[in-house]
């Protein structure tokens, strides 16, 4: 099985009104659905929901398979005739979607068909349970969903499902592993019958919505955008850290010797299998390595929430930034664990590495692959001038990883340094507890690939000035966050 079918719709009421999509993964040959995916995505119109159906969808899609062809069916017209060429796109609320939906596959492997709304009924039903679920303030949630249950009998060349096979959502690893394993070719064919009961719906999230955040954090400006947009996400794929857009948070963690896997999916590359988490992995791995994560103190920019990355002024810290490395040196201190420093090569983390370093009587040593982003023509700017003076580059640097700040570095690029820096230390310090003196991005990114968590978290976590956080990496190549954004040293 080397195809893949995407049903995608969306839905607005009011138009523009509250929101939501839908979009399932289908089996070409049994009609069965592979994943889920629906959301709630406040105001917005029939168009831009049906947008963020459809790269929700394909989004699943490479997740299960990224070498498969992807057959589009949708109720819409314009988004057809559009993704297909055939129209121009004017509208600037979907430019950037569209655009993120070119990126996905391909434009080879995927191909669009415009299905009459009766034949669309399961992607249809997805994005009607998302904004009812928008309007009891709450998310679309896999588990009470019926959607598969009502299009199973309306969907060619399929019974209705029953309700075991619609909803057993904790073999929903199993199915996507089975899917994939069946889409390489490597897994003996079920048939139909069989299938049901594997390949349950994964309820894989779309994570579009952040294409549409704005604001910033508390971060210097740095991963600037917050606003998260509440998509319902699922740990249900099998193995490995997310694709770069993430449609599914993954079940296993990115830690070390699995972080060239992870980064490579962050770059739209294929993952191999991570280890066992949780309760299933080994249960004497000696002592981890540990990650003390110490963003730098305040600088004058902090406050103003200006971009502030490796290719701009450099600031210094101010006099706030030299009282919180006061007040860290003198926690960590008393904690008493911290064994060597390791610090970024910009003035404000070296700075802050200085003052705790001579508190513990430690040197600091310098690694340059902690560096914050180069936000390049973004530097020193707020997001509201961003905004103002490069929209369509904002557009796109929200929507997706790969796309990079006007002249800087995409946060795929900073995760594949990241990465990288982390497997050479922790192999350096296995079983010792290492401070590292760093940024926002790199922060968050240690976080997320700790996590399995997909790239639109980093606009979901909050990091503030001379904050605390804290990763452990096992031997298995498993990881466990255990602290994030402690800042109870400052008050």
């Amino acid at each position: 099985m080397r195809e893949l079918i995407v049903e995608a719709d969306g839905g607005s009421r009011g138009n523009p009104g509250p929101a939501g999509y839908g979009a399932v993964v289908l089996d070409p040959v049994s009609g069965e659905p592979l994943v889920e995916a629906a959301e709630y995505i406040g105001v917005a119109t029939n168009n831009v929901a049906e947008y963020k159906g459809l790269v929700a969808g394909l989004k699943a899609a490479r997740e299960l398979a990224p070498e498969a062809t992807v057959r589009v069916r949708m109720d819409s017209k314009l988004v057809v005739e559009q993704m297909s060429g055939r129209w121009r796109i004017k509208h600037p609320d979907m430019k950037p979607l569209a655009a993120e939906a070119a990126r996905i596959f391909p434009p080879s492997q995927v191909t669009y068909e415009w299905i009459p709304r009766e034949r669309n009924k399961h992607a249809d039903r997805l994005a009607n349970e998302a904004m009812d679920a928008g309007k009891r303030g709450g998310q679309w949630q896999p588990s009470t969903s019926t959607a598969a249950l009502d299009a199973g009998a309306a969907r060619p060349g399929t019974g209705a499902l029953d309700a075991g096979a619609a909803r057993v959502v904790g073999d929903a690893a199993a199915g996507a592993a089975k899917a994939r394993a069946a889409l390489a070719g490597t897994a003996k064919a079920a048939g139909p019958a069989g299938a049901s009961k594997t390949t349950a719906t994964s309820g894989a999230a779309g994570a579009a919505g952040t294409a549409a955040t704005s604001g910033a954090t508390g971060a210097a400006g740095t991963a600037a955008a917050s606003g998260a947009t509440g998509t319902s996400m699922r740990a249900e794929t099998a193995a490995g850290a997310p694709v770069a857009s993430g449609t599914a948070a993954s079940a296993a963690s990115a830690g070390g010797p699995h972080a060239a896997a992870v980064a490579s999916r962050d770059a739209g590359r294929t993952l191999t299998a991570a280890p066992p988490v949780g309760w299933a992995a080994t249960a004497d791995l000696g002592a981890p390595a540990t990650f003390v994560l110490l963003r730098h103190g305040e600088t004058a920019l902090t406050p103003e929430k200006r971009f502030s990355g490796s290719g701009g002024s450099d600031p210094d810290l101010s006099p706030v930034g030299r009282r919180q490395a006061d007040a860290v040196a003198a926690a960590l201190a008393a904690r008493g664990t911290v064994q060597e420093i390791v610090s970024s090569p910009l003035a404000r983390c070296r700075q802050t590495a200085a003052t705790v370093a001579a508190r513990l009587g430690l040197d600091v040593h310098v690694d340059d692959e902690l560096r914050e982003t180069d936000f390049g023509a973004w530097e020193g700017l707020t997001f509201a001038e961003v905004r103002e003076r490069y929209p369509d580059d904002m557009d796109a640097w929200l929507a997706s990883p790969d796309a990079a700040p006007t002249g800087g570095e995409s946060f795929a690029e900073v995760a594949l340094r990241v990465a990288a820096a982390r497997d050479r230390l922790t192999a350096r310090h296995a079983g010792r507890t290492i401070l590292l003196v760093t940024h926002v991005t790199p922060i968050k990114t240690l976080v997320r690939l700790a996590l399995g968590a997909p790239p639109e978290s980093l606009f979901r976590m909050e990091l503030s000035a001379a904050s605390v956080s804290a990763v452990a990496y096992y031997r298995d190549g498993n990881a466990s966050v255990r602290l994030l954004n402690d800042t109870s040293h400052l008050r």
